[in-house]
């Protein structure tokens, strides 16, 4: 039975190695998958998945006005399709993590997507809020803080390391620009002055 997936976690914490995993898995049976990727972030190259532990594998690009349904249709009539990757999820809109679902439930194809859960303001990105609301499955990919604990929280930095508390919330970067802290170290980065009441 097809289902809508949703992987998520914070930055660093190796969500695409699992995309790329997983589909590799697909492929070593003989099954044929299909992977998206949003078409602005384009660090690995454009139309391209990789990792920072140094695999990739080439994709589809998906554009924040582009019908996904009809998308997964036109590959679909193309041949067999085992599974759909989704990479970048959070960079999905509302209404397109509702032509997946509709993909999932019409197209019988299952939809893997992996991506943030919250930006580094601590809000949730419209996709990943569409993705907790619809998906039939979630699973966390978990990172740790510095201190050890689990980091559930990213923080944004300028070029000289200071933090940001203010910006657009879409800023493609590495571990240049973003840091995966648990919820009590993001409060300190953030200056949450009751952070250091407890």
């Amino acid at each position: 039975m097809a289902k809508l997936y949703f992987n998520y976690s914070t930055m660093n914490a190796g969500k695409s190695t699992v995309l790329l995993q997983a589909a590799h898995n697909y492929a070593e049976r003989g099954m044929r998958t299909y992977l998206l990727t949003a078409q602005f972030d384009n660090r690995a190259g454009e139309g391209r998945i990789a990792s920072r532990i140094g695999i990739g594998a080439a994709a589809d690009t998906f554009a924040p006005d582009e019908d996904l349904f009809a998308k997964l249709k036109r590959r679909l009539d193309t041949g067999p399709c085992a599974c759909v990757f989704i990479d970048e999820a959070q960079f999905l809109t509302d209404n397109q993590v509702w032509q997946l679902a509709r993909a999932v439930d019409d197209l019988r194809v299952p939809v893997m997507c992996y991506g943030l859960r919250v930006d580094f303001r601590g809000e949730l990105f419209p996709g990943s809020a569409a993705l907790l609301a619809l998906s039939d499955e979630m699973r966390e990919i978990r990172t740790i803080c510095h201190c050890g604990k689990k980091a559930t929280m990213v923080v944004r930095q300028d070029g000289e390391g200071k933090v940001l508390r203010h910006g657009a919330q879409v800023q493609i970067g590495g571990n240049e620009t973003y840091i995966s802290l648990c919820r009590r170290h993001w409060r300190e980065a953030i200056d949450d002055r009751a952070a250091t009441d407890a």
